[in-house]
């Protein structure tokens, strides 16, 4: 990859959803772009079309009008499987509330994409370790996620996000559940493996302060993208 390269970019984007014999306008031209290495916060109140920008860029919904791009690459001819494909092997997602299997270990939590991606399992293993480390939980590997914190169960789970190396990193309220501090160390953890990863990141968050530490802020007025 290349200094400055665009990895994400929205053109154009609508997006409607039907209700009852009328439809919502939800984005209505939305477009941005988001180079390698670049942090975007996306901030608004609650039904601005937030998270369904985010469900557009990540691929999980088709727009009805515009175009996604990865890496300068359109996906509007994309089907279904293509696009899961695509998801899979560009795009990490952290939502706001960390879906860990409760079953399995931090380390193993991080370890499954990979393996599900085809990488032996011992290099999973390495990998995951040097994770966990990078998110400041390499003592906590063999705990299971009843036994960390909201804090660090968080943390494993941006730590899981990045574990197929994903150019595109999209996260949806990441500290919405958390107390300012760990917040803030959440928010650490996500600018530390973006900065030494050089992933395009776009964050959705509701912390005005966290918005600011990012390299830009937009947000959602009338269906179209903005600086904040």
């Amino acid at each position: 990859m290349t200094a400055d390269k665009t990895m994400l970019e929205l053109k154009d984007v609508h997006r409607h959803f039907r209700q009852g014999d009328g439809k919502v306008e939800v984005l209505r031209g939305a477009s941005l772009s988001i180079k390698q290495g670049e942090m975007v916060a996306l901030v608004g109140p609650s039904g601005c079309g937030k998270s369904t920008l985010l469900n557009v860029a990540g691929l999980l919904e088709k727009p009805n009008k515009g175009d996604v791009f990865i890496e300068g690459k359109s996906t509007a001819a994309l089907g279904q499987r293509a696009c899961c494909r695509l998801r899979r092997s560009h795009i990490g997602f952290v939502f706001q509330f960390h879906r860990l299997l409760p079953e399995f270990s931090a380390l193993e939590n991080v370890m499954i994409p990979q393996m599900l991606n085809g990488l032996a399992r011992s290099d999973a293993h390495d990998r995951s370790v040097q994770l966990l480390d990078m998110v400041g939980l390499g003592h906590r590997g063999d705990h299971r996620p009843a036994a960390l914190s909201g804090g660090e169960q968080q943390r494993v789970a941006i730590a899981r996000a990045v574990a197929n190396a994903p150019h595109i990193l999209l996260a949806d309220e990441p500290t919405g559940n958390l107390d300012p501090n760990t917040a803030a160390e959440v928010f650490d953890s996500i600018e530390a493996i973006v900065r030494a990863t050089q992933t395009a990141a776009l964050i959705v968050t509701h912390n005005s302060k966290l918005a600011l530490k990012m390299d830009r802020a937009l947000t959602i007025r009338e269906g179209t993208v903005s600086s904040f």
